[in-house]
């Protein structure tokens, strides 16, 4: 019988090419930083439920992994964001892709029941905008 611990999932990280556009981006979600760290080339900010996010800049990521390069033909991660409301996710979908941010894909009803709508990061990640079509209050 094995004795050890089982890891818990602490921390989500995302290695940014542009630290103050993404933390930008990120504000508009709901997420809280340090109003100076733009110029950081570590931040995290805590999630609900204890969980925590964290973004370090490619220089960041280079000073221990001399050969890393980011991953080319876009993101390979996906985060998604629930919204209040099926009118949400079409309100912050609209006012990120007013800010310049790329569509993915364009709020939909999608068939396993919730507003959908995809848009990408600075660094070209998926972000999933959604909530049940059933109207429920989110909790």
């Amino acid at each position: 019988m094995n004795s050890t611990p089982i890891p818990r999932l602490d921390l989500i990280g995302l290695v940014v090419s542009d630290m103050a556009a993404s933390l930008a981006f990120y504000r508009r979600l709901g997420l809280r930083f340090p109003e100076d760290a733009e110029s950081a080339p570590h931040v995290e900010a805590q999630l609900l439920g204890g969980l925590r996010i964290a973004f370090d800049t490619e220089e960041t990521v280079r000073s221990f992994h001399p050969g890393w390069q980011p991953a080319a033909g876009g993101g390979r991660i996906g985060l998604a964001f629930l919204c209040a409301s099926p009118e949400a996710v079409d309100a912050t979908y609209a006012e990120l892709t007013a800010a310049g941010h790329e569509s993915e894909l364009k709020p939909f009803d999608a068939p396993w029941g919730q507003r959908y709508a995809t848009v990408l990061d600075p660094d070209g990640n998926g972000v999933d905008l959604f909530a049940p079509l059933d109207h429920l209050p989110v909790q």
